[in-house]
């Protein structure tokens, strides 16, 4: 997710935290972000299109049949620089760009029911059908705060699993009605008028549709946490870690799919998080360490990207470093599998290392894994996508470049 600076030094230490989150593989201390991502990326995107990403070992996709079960979505920058939504087809090689904004496309989900996207641009939310058409605008976010523009942004449009509903951050958690075309401020943010307080955005929807994941970000103070939100009861359970304090599902979750479990991982180093797996009941909000790291030791288990996949086994990527070796990873992070506890029978399944992966998508059915690599040096989104298989055979290249890959239906 794209998260939103903030004037105030507290909300700035939280972006901090945020971004970390975001690129949990990067090595050393949290980078900055660049003063100009999007010009960056149309400048990496121009130089890779016109020479293949494909790493050792990695062959195109065929021509003929379907790659991938699915389309996925993704942003990258068009010629003009500003950030937009395109869709890559079953066949791993048609690439159809779906927006034409006239400022960046933040924000966006797309609906498992249709194909439908909601998006944010220009502090807007708009909708679209599946080919592009339809443009709509259904929400106007109004002008952002100068002094506080956290506080007033537009930001993390969801679809709900039915398309009944599109969830989204604004002062709050909104909640707008397909059916009615009207939007309601569900959980309001808790700010006074000194500017303290709590702001509220939504992450992710249960499987089921009942719940979603929250951020809960204090404002003028440090650190943030997460929380289940439960839309039809407007009641919140937060989320509490094995040492009783606030949890958060910092820096990846995945649901099980029946929505009672949170998988939750982090690989990455920094003062600010603890490297680790946890498993999170999504009914009572009670977050259970699998894989824990000791500071004092210096022994950390890098875990990211964790996904319960159909048949029962946990895939996630992984490392054991040993040495805090200035916040930065110097192991290979590698794809693995194990049994829902990620310690018994824990194999690894290819030997390529993740460590400078900077997105990840896995399957379905965890048959094969998108990962995508930081592109250029402070270039810390997105990059060329590669399809690797979990049984081990040679990876496929995929797109040049990509950020924020999505499944479609």
């Amino acid at each position: 997710m794209f998260k939103k600076s903030k004037l105030l030094f507290s909300i700035l230490a939280l972006f901090v935290v945020t971004l970390a989150c975001a690129n949990p593989l990067g090595s050393g201390t949290a980078p900055a972000a660049p003063a100009n991502v999007e010009t960056i990326v149309a400048a990496t995107f121009a130089a890779l299109t016109t020479v293949p990403a494909t790493e050792a070992g990695a062959t195109p996709p065929p021509a003929t049949e379907s790659l991938l079960p699915a389309s996925v979505y993704f942003l990258n920058a068009d010629g003009a620089s500003l950030t937009q939504i395109y869709r890559l087809e079953t066949d791993g090689v048609t690439v159809t760009q779906l927006t034409f904004e006239p400022a960046n496309v933040d924000d966006y989900d797309v609906s498992q029911v249709d194909g439908s996207i909601v998006y944010t641009s220009n502090n807007q939310l708009f909708t679209i059908l599946r080919d592009g058409s339809n443009r709509s605008m259904i929400v106007d976010g109004g002008v952002r705060d100068p002094g506080n523009p956290a506080t007033t942004v537009l930001s993390n449009p969801l679809w709900s699993p039915d398309a009944q509903t599109i969830a989204f951050g604004h002062k709050g958690i909104n909640l707008y009605s397909v059916v009615a075309g009207q939007s309601t401020l569900t959980l309001p943010s808790k700010i006074d008028s000194a500017g303290f307080g709590q702001m509220f955005w939504p992450e992710s929807y249960s499987p089921d549709g009942t719940k979603l994941l929250i951020t809960i970000a204090p404002v003028a103070s440090d650190g943030s946490f997460s929380a289940i939100y439960t839309p039809g009861s407007n009641t919140v359970i937060e989320i509490i870690d094995p040492f009783g304090g606030a949890g958060s599902t910092c820096c990846s979750f995945s649901w099980s799919a029946d929505s009672a479990s949170i998988y939750t991982g982090t690989a990455f180093l920094s003062p600010f998080t603890s490297a680790g797996l946890s498993r999170v009941d999504t009914n009572s909000g009670k977050m259970e360490a699998l894989l824990t790291s000791d500071e004092l030791a210096e022994t950390f288990n890098l875990a990211t990207n964790p996904f319960l996949a159909p048949d029962g086994q946990l895939y996630f990527i992984y490392a054991n470093q040993s040495g805090l070796n200035n916040f930065s990873i110097n192991v290979d992070l590698q794809m693995v599998r194990s049994a829902p506890d990620g310690v018994t029978g824990r194999t690894v399944l290819r030997p390529e290392s993740f460590s400078n992966a900077s997105g990840f998508l896995w399957a379905p059915d965890a048959s094969f894994l998108i990962a995508t690599t930081y592109p250029a040096p402070d270039v810390y989104a997105g990059g060329p996508a590669q399809l690797y298989y979990s049984d081990g055979r040679p990876p496929v290249s995929l797109v040049p470049f990509a950020m924020e890959m999505k499944w479609g239906p």
